[in-house]
């Protein structure tokens, strides 16, 4: 075991894990972070995504290892992000258990590319499973949460 001193969600905290594991399970099972959901553990549903220093990753093929200094930010450190709001403003989730995942995304991609087009907003999204299918709802949110960030309520 090895103890690493994580940033996470803007407070410093300390887990003892060997440093092959998942940061999805330092977040989850160590710091009870539970935005992050389980659903594949390789990498391809996008159910776990979270930030490190501002990049879309997938913790669940992380190494808490690899995190070094980056700050991470799960669901739980957004503060009323104007993704947060589009979702609700559009009632986006149906079983809700990618969203997470899909506004982490939305936040990533909305710093590189505050006025993304619909090919766009597809590309960034596409390894970002929905079982439900919400798609349409999903790309609309993006648009939707584009423009409050711009400010044009």
């Amino acid at each position: 075991m090895t103890r690493y001193r994580l940033h996470v969600n803007g407070s410093r905290r300390e887990v003892d894990l060997p440093g092959d594991t998942p940061l999805l399970w330092a977040l989850r099972e160590q710091l009870g972070l539970t935005g992050p959901k389980y659903g594949c553990g390789v990498g391809a549903c996008g159910a776990c995504t979270s930030l490190v220093d501002g990049a879309a990753v997938r913790p669940c093929v992380t190494p808490v290892s690899e995190v070094g200094r980056g700050r991470v930010t799960t669901i739980e450190g957004l503060s009323d992000h104007p993704a947060q709001r589009a979702w609700r403003e559009l009632d986006v989730a149906q079983c809700g258990y990618c969203q997470p995942g899909q506004i982490m995304t939305t936040v990533a991609l909305l710093a590189r590319d505050p006025d993304p087009d619909d090919a766009r907003i597809d590309e960034a999204l596409r390894d970002n499973v929905c079982r439900c299918g919400t798609y349409t709802r999903i790309r609309s949110a993006v648009r939707r949460a584009a423009r409050l960030a711009r400010g044009e309520g």
